[in-house]
């Protein structure tokens, strides 16, 4: 017993030495004496500021909103935004692909930066593989910045920086933002890449962004700053050596300028652009208030009043008819679940719209919801399983503004809820502990009966031939109830789409301690 106990503290200090030399061999940049860098207000008389200013002083302290549902139309928005750009670009992203969309919109900030435009581009770390090269050369233009959140000091391959600042890596900017010459900002739950702006034949995520113009958008200036001056955001060039390839992006955006996707954005272009051209009238003007983290909790140093959940607990805690709530990821947890059964138990409506295992692209995510499942179907809380539906485009759901949630991609990446048909959440927040206490997220709150109505709606109209939706019977059996297209309803006695592998595996990882991560 003594061999094994000292065998283990000799382990032990083998592995802390080691920890302690590659942290010695690998170390972050000094980046305490850095100077903070402010984002430029709208300027009334240059770009967007001057195309948005009537607008704005026709309705003092609201906020003109624009949903963005369809894919092809969000990314359109933010390419038409940036063309216009006279002043400032300033995006966050978690992640950031090198393929159509990706190169699309990275040319799109080199020519606004070749115009004097200033660019600032706040990647996380985790979602930018082999993109090094690219960012450099953009880097190295004098317009043109860019700074990684939570880096890893060992850029091949990026992953062994886990080996030794697990705790700070595993804490990520889940962010997603895009603000134009401090007159338009983007906000939602799509990060850069051709499956979340469905693109391409293959599977792609459904989503959901919101533009708006107005009173919200110095709000979200100042997030954006927060995040770019916070002790998690590294300079590239701390981190990247050499002047990166910016030739081979001008090459690789080429090509992807000459498939028939880019011709799709340049149409969406066009739409977006007579929406906006007329001052803003074809916006909803309203009340909307940003919910973002602290950049603290990047460094696991934000208080618990700091924290995006706390806002959101706050607003779901007065609900006082119903919640109608998609999470693409939905582990709700034991406090989420307790939360969410007890609004039930009290006799307000609560859905939730999340994957199907068969639709879900992380089981470990979908073994966290399942083992939840139960309890809040005896709560009463009603949930939808959006099941695989890769024929059916976006115009057929015929029932408004959330019609398409579901229905055009294959798999929900959406994070947004409905209250009280007065309210509406858009942004990065997924319902579950990673959201909640690990990474940084953010996301616009409005008020708006109409787009309110309209995720109900969708509850309502779309989600019976979507998505399968599980219930207890009398004897306590759980079964999955399906509608097919023919007006029968189809009873699953298993979880659909689950080889008696898959079901092994989800209670395994079930049993595990690894909710937390999730």
């Amino acid at each position: 017993m003594r061999a094994i106990l000292r065998g283990l503290v000799v382990t032990g200090l083998l592995f802390g030495g080691a920890i302690f030399g590659l942290r010695l061999a690998f170390p972050l940049p000094d980046i305490s004496q850095r100077a903070p860098d402010v984002a430029i207000p709208a300027d009334p008389a240059r770009g967007l500021g001057m195309r948005f200013a009537q607008a704005a002083a026709r309705f003092p302290a609201k906020t003109g909103v624009l949903p963005l549902i369809d894919g092809r139309e969000a990314l359109g928005s933010r390419l038409f935004l940036a063309s216009r750009a006279e002043v400032s670009i300033d995006a966050q992203y978690y992640i950031w692909h090198d393929d159509v969309s990706g190169r699309l919109l990275l040319k799109a900030l080199h020519d606004a930066a070749l115009r004097g435009v200033r660019v600032r581009l706040l990647l996380d770390d985790n979602g930018i593989d082999g993109m090094d090269p690219y960012l450099a050369g953009l880097n190295a233009l004098p317009n043109f910045e860019v700074r990684l959140f939570n880096p890893s000091t060992i850029r091949t391959p990026k992953t062994l920086g886990y080996t030794f600042s697990f705790a700070r890596m595993n804490r990520r900017m889940h962010n997603k933002a895009f603000i134009v010459d401090g007159a338009a900002a983007i906000v939602g739950g799509r990060n850069i890449g051709d499956v979340y702006f469905q693109i391409g034949a293959g599977s792609s995520y459904v989503d959901a962004d919101v533009l708006g113009i107005g009173a919200v958008v110095p709000e979200t200036q100042a997030a954006f700053d927060a995040y770019w001056n916070s002790a998690s955001a590294y300079e590239l060039e701390r981190l990247v050596a050499g002047p990166g390839d910016r030739p081979g992006l001008l090459a690789a955006a080429a090509e992807a300028a000459r498939t028939d996707a880019a011709a799709e954005f340049r149409a969406a272009m066009a739409v977006i652009g007579q929406r906006v051209a007329d001052e803003g009238r074809s916006l909803e003007w309203t009340d909307v208030a940003i919910l973002v983290d602290d950049p603290a909790k990047g460094l696991g140093q934000a208080d618990p009043d700091q924290l995006l959940i706390a806002r959101l607990k706050e607003k779901l805690g007065a609900v006082e008819q119903r919640l109608d709530l998609v999470s693409a990821y939905f582990v709700p947890g034991r406090n989420g679940t307790a939360f969410l059964a007890d609004l039930a138990t009290a006799g307000h409506r609560v859905r939730i719209e999340t994957n199907a295992l068969e639709t879900t692209d992380v089981l470990v995510v979908h073994a966290g919801y399942s083992k939840h499942r139960r309890e809040l179907l005896e709560a009463g809380v009603r949930l939808w399983e959006l099941k695989p539906r890769a024929d059916a485009p976006a115009e057929e759901a015929g029932v408004g503004l959330f019609g398409s949630l579901g229905v055009s991609g294959t798999s929900l990446h959406a994070k947004t809820f409905a209250i009280d048909g007065a309210q509406v959440f858009i942004g990065s927040f997924n319902f579950d502990p990673r959201s909640a206490r690990l990474n940084c997220e953010m996301g616009f709150l409005i008020d708006s009966p109409a787009m309110a109505a309209a995720l109900h709606r969708h509850f309502d109209a779309e989600l019976p031939a979507i998505s399968y939706r599980p219930e207890l019977t009398a004897d306590g059996r759980m079964v999955w109830q399906e509608n097919l297209p023919d007006g029968t309803v189809v009873t699953h006695e298993r979880e659909p789409g689950v080889s008696w592998l898959k079901r092994l595996a989800i209670v395994a990882i079930a049993v595990l301690p690894l909710e937390w991560m999730l």
